[in-house]
């Protein structure tokens, strides 16, 4: 590690903190050098570690224990994905961008979840069950919940993890694209086109459940 210009101490010591922690596969619970040792090798003040590491440990990346020091942390995708709601990428897309953006993510999931589910029945009974849930859903916020659950466990039944952590991201960004799309789905519809998805899948018509995907995500487009 060589020795950092001073400006943007903090976002460049908090670069090669997260830079050698892939470098070396750590993993949460994994020990870090100390701030003095990390100051002594970036060759700035033990402040200016501080101030890193501190912005690390809010988002979980890095934890602080007194008697134990710096160690590998997890994620914290719940707090990072309030924090992603106020992304320009987010407050200023269009719908047609939040669109195509779902068609890339949600379609490109599936052949990995038809393949899962033919190993695992547990997962189509789960998909199934969620699925379900829209015909009871009793009013917007109740049937956007039961969506938002819906795809989520659409995307955890891939078992792509960094897809799966990017879904958690991702709920933010589904909210709003609802928003933008301004018109409630009727909840039998949503009843069926969520049935079928999960029929497609199951029986193995991935293509099939990938157009189907696509349909009911593009059906937007002739909203206002």
């Amino acid at each position: 590690m060589q020795p950092l210009p001073r400006p943007k101490v903090r976002d460049q010591v908090s670069d090669h903190i997260k830079q050698y922690i892939i470098e070396r596969n750590l993993v949460p619970g994994d020990r870090l050098p100390s701030e003095t040792q990390l100051a002594e090798a970036f060759g700035i003040s033990r402040l200016g570690v501080r101030e890193a590491t501190k912005a690390l440990e809010f988002l979980g990346v890095v934890k602080s224990k007194t008697g134990v020091g710096l160690t590998v942390g997890r994620l914290d995708m719940e707090r990072l994905t309030k924090h992603l709601g106020f992304h320009a990428g987010l407050l200023d897309a269009d719908p047609q961008q939040l669109i195509d953006s779902r068609v890339v993510i949600e379609t490109g999931v599936l052949p990995h979840v038809a393949r899962r589910m033919a190993e695992d029945p547990s997962i189509e009974t789960h998909l199934r069950a969620l699925a379900e849930k829209f015909g009871t859903a009793r009013s917007l916020k109740e049937s956007l919940a039961i969506d938002i659950k819906f795809h989520h466990a659409l995307m955890d039944a891939s078992g792509l993890q960094p897809i799966v952590a990017f879904g958690d991201l991702l709920e933010i960004f589904f909210a709003r694209f609802r928003e933008a799309i301004g018109k409630v789905k009727d909840r039998n519809v949503g009843l069926e086109n969520h049935r079928r998805l999960v029929d497609l899948l199951a029986a193995g018509r991935v293509e099939e459940a990938i157009t189907e995907s696509r349909r009911q995500i593009e059906e937007n487009k002739e909203r206002p």
